[in-house]
């Protein structure tokens, strides 16, 4: 005799006593953000922790203590903070995540205006904004675990489509906080956080954004793989490896790309000769608020450069602000910058703020006793330090901080790079050189070698010089060229095409540095390839989202 539940004729008996199947319709807008691939890992008080934690441990992955390897601590804990959740707790988290890296970060902000009752504002207000901006893209990283494949799918496409496309996501975040707004905020790129590390040199092939992907896709593949393992092992129920990849295995994908990234080599430049560089750290009052007499700041840089009267110099390399009046329209000025051309025997690479066709400019000489013979300008003068956009209403937010800021520069368009006698010179100038464009169309004007002009001045004290001297290691890697990077007030340094550390004046000491730096010709991949990188990990990440957008709504509508 049949009890209930049993199987007659091959069709099941119903069980009166339990509950009548329910059928739910849902669109795929109102489960997107459900449990597709089961439960969070982390509750949102934990998750929460996870994301303070983390933010604050990749901050201590960057300088001034530099502790590289923390960032591979600090993205999984990132990962699994937003992993499961809906829209509301991932942005909870991505907001407490960005504020607990950006708020130390950036900390230095809080020098610019001096002693200002009001001068942590502007530091605050740059955390806040970055930390908003991480809040509101971070859903994105969630809807990659919602959407790709989980572990009912085949081993390889869950194992390594799902950290490319997590990977994707968290780069597709990193390049909208760059650009965006007032020409972005590209300060903290994951992949800058490496500019110390052996992985450095990954990026003279895939440029620092395709760094951040492939660190990502690392840290998400190592997670897939533990959870995997363990996923394995919960009975005989649960999905298997398969016949072909075994269990033990699943950690294979994140073992080969670490093994690749490791092992990949600098791609290589080919050597043209060398050109002896001065470069001269005044230590002048150089500061947006200091107080100086005229010209002082312009005194301090002649008086340091004297010891190159007894040197053969290419070139006399002077730092961002080194002249302190428009040697365009003050005759005094343009006068002692063509006597010490001629007592160096050399021309001089100065910068000065320059009023050209009723703009004002942050811009570079190339300075001969006959007078300018090249200019740069910079392309990315920096937003609320160099120019207040919609001062208006802004001024009407915060009169008094606004009104501090009298001048405003304009964007310059011309190529950053000028000849001199027996080489070619790619030039940033301070904010300029953590911008990827300015770096690649320097390369592309046949750049052999890269010096960047700074003044951290405003900055005394603070991490802030050294983050920007880890950035213009990891370009000097990136594109395969020495690199002279110089300050104002320091530390000013030389790095060799392979990131090592040549020369070095020690922050707030006026000195000189006269190297032989190598020119090297001929571009790496992550220079002409870069951009297109970036714009594939854009596009591919779309791309792969709406894929498994439908994949999962097809499945939705079948069950």
């Amino acid at each position: 005799m049949l009890k209930r539940g049993d199987v007659r004729h091959g069709t099941a008996v119903p069980d009166p006593t339990s509950a009548p199947p329910v059928q739910v319709s849902r669109s795929l807008a109102g489960v997107a953000m459900d449990g597709a691939h089961g439960e969070p890992p982390l509750g949102l008080p934990a998750a929460l922790v996870a994301a303070l934690v983390a933010g604050l441990t990749l901050d201590v992955a960057f300088p001034a203590l530099g502790w590289w390897p923390l960032a591979f601590l600090a993205v999984p804990l990132a990962l699994l903070s937003l992993r499961g959740r809906r829209w509301t707790g991932s942005m909870l988290v991505g907001l407490v995540f960005g504020a607990a890296f950006f708020v130390p970060h950036v900390s230095w902000v809080s020098q610019f205006l001096g002693d200002h009752p009001l001068g942590w504002v502007p530091w605050i207000a740059l955390a806040a904004a970055e930390a908003l901006l991480m809040a509101v893209l971070s859903p994105l990283i969630t809807l990659t675990y919602r959407w790709g494949p989980d572990q009912n799918s085949r081993a390889m496409l869950h194992l390594v489509a799902l950290p490319a496309l997590v990977a994707g996501a968290w780069t597709v975040r990193e390049l909208v906080m760059g650009s965006w707004p007032y020409g972005g905020f590209p300060w903290g790129r994951l992949g800058m956080s490496q500019a110390a590390s052996p992985l450095a040199e990954v990026s003279s092939w895939t440029g620092v954004s395709g760094l951040s992907f492939l660190i990502v896709a690392l840290c998400a593949a190592g997670i897939e793989g533990v959870r995997w393992i363990r996923h394995d092992r919960r009975g005989p129920t649960a999905p298997r490896t398969g016949r072909w990849f075994p269990r033990w295995t699943a950690p294979l994908p994140a073992a080969v790309l670490a093994s690749c990234m490791l092992l990949l080599p600098q791609f290589p430049t080919e050597p043209v000769g060398t050109m002896r560089v001065g470069a001269v750290q005044g230590n002048g009052p150089a500061a947006y608020i200091d107080q100086r007499r005229p010209s002082e700041v312009l005194d301090s840089q002649l008086a340091a450069s004297q010891p190159l009267q007894d040197q053969d110099v290419d070139i006399v390399i002077w730092p961002e602000g080194g002249v302190d009046s428009d040697p365009l329209a003050d005759e005094a000025t343009a006068r002692s910058l063509s006597e010490a051309a001629r007592q160096f025997d050399a021309p001089l690479l100065v910068n000065a703020a320059s009023t050209q066709d009723g703009e004002l400019l942050n811009t570079s000489f190339l300075w001969e006793p006959q007078g300018p013979v090249a200019s740069h300008s910079k392309h990315h003068p920096v937003p609320f330090g160099e120019y207040v956009p919609h001062r208006e209403f802004y001024a009407a937010l915060a009169p008094s901080l606004v009104d501090l800021l009298e001048r405003e520069y304009a964007h310059g368009t011309d190529a950053p790079a000028v000849a001199v006698d027996g080489g070619q010179l790619g030039l940033a100038i301070c904010f300029d050189v953590i911008f990827d464009d300015v770096i690649q169309e320097a390369s592309h004007h046949g750049a052999q070698v890269h010096m960047f002009q700074t003044n951290n001045a405003d900055f005394r004290g603070t991490d802030e010089h050294l983050q920007q001297l880890a950035m213009a290691r990891m370009r000097a890697v990136e594109s395969g060229r020495s690199v002279v990077n110089l300050s104002t007030t320091g530390t000013s340094q030389v790095f060799a095409p392979d990131g090592t550390t040549v020369a070095a004046i020690p922050a707030d000491e006026p000195g000189v540095m006269v190297t032989e730096v190598e020119l090297r010709d001929g571009l790496t991949a992550g220079v002409m390839l870069g951009p297109w990188v970036e714009r594939g990990l854009v596009v591919g990440t779309i791309l792969g989202l709406t894929l498994q957008a439908a994949v999962l709504g097809f499945r939705r509508r079948r069950t």
